[in-house]
């Protein structure tokens, strides 16, 4: 079991639904309604907010968008990138 399914596992069914709405918008390439922001630093990182949940992705020109993390907000939300 990879590091975003464990991710999802611990989220509350509520969570995980939100979570997999913002994934499936993801997907879609529809980032529309998403609060997403370019982490400094870094430059292919994103992350979009969903209340105290956090999605970080990267993106690459000629591949696909790769999921990093799921993480409740905390001081060491963004340490690692």
């Amino acid at each position: 079991m990879d590091k975003i399914q464990k991710a999802l596992q611990k989220l509350s069914p509520k969570e995980a639904l939100v979570i997999k709405e913002v994934l499936n918008k993801l997907r879609a390439n529809d980032l529309s309604g998403l609060d997403l922001k370019k982490l400094k630093n870094n430059q292919n990182i994103f992350r979009i907010r969903k209340g105290q949940l956090r999605l970080i992705f990267s993106t690459d020109p000629d591949g696909p968008i790769k999921i990093l993390a799921i993480e409740r907000h905390s001081d060491n939300t963004y340490n690692q990138y």
